[in-house]
């Protein structure tokens, strides 16, 4: 993984647009975990993903459930929220491989919880407080790269 970039977010939506921005990059599937302390925008970014992919309703971070399916979108994307998993193994009896699909989304909060269970991601945003704001630190792959900043490079030139 290298460090990819660093970005500074204004307010909600500018966490949402960098969501918008994960899914272009995104658009063929893959695995991204979000990183945090509570309120930091992990489920803000993960709604501007789903939306930018195409659903219109409400997107909520899946605490008690573990894992939101949006199966009707292209990619099809899981929400996974891992902050209330007591025990990695819990994930292996409700069958975490079996989302990993290929082609799928795998989006997940808390993935530190996992005890080494989750395959590595092709990106991590790390959310922080950053004044009024947040900041972003995000890692990626080589692969996604290219795609990220492309797709950051015209989010900026839409504004």
């Amino acid at each position: 993984m290298i460090e990819a970039l660093a970005l500074e977010l204004a307010d909600e939506q500018a966490t949402e647009a960098l969501g918008a921005a994960l899914a272009r990059a995104f658009s063929t599937g893959g695995v991204i975990h979000l990183a945090g302390d509570l309120g930091v925008g992990k489920t803000t970014l993960a709604r501007g993903l789903m939306h930018a992919l195409g659903h219109e309703g409400a997107v909520r971070s899946p605490t008690f459930t573990l894992v939101e399916p949006y199966e009707m979108l292209s990619p099809k994307v899981y929400h996974f929220d891992l902050y209330r998993l007591g025990d990695p193994e819990e994930l292996e009896m409700m069958g975490i491989r079996d989302y990993m699909d290929e082609g799928a989304l795998v989006v997940i909060e808390w993935p530190e919880r996992a005890g080494g269970i989750l395959p590595a991601p092709e990106c991590r945003v790390e959310l922080a407080d950053a004044g009024s704001g947040r900041s972003a630190r995000i890692h990626t792959n080589d692969r996604i790269a290219g795609a990220l900043s492309e797709a950051l490079a015209s989010r900026s030139n839409t504004q």
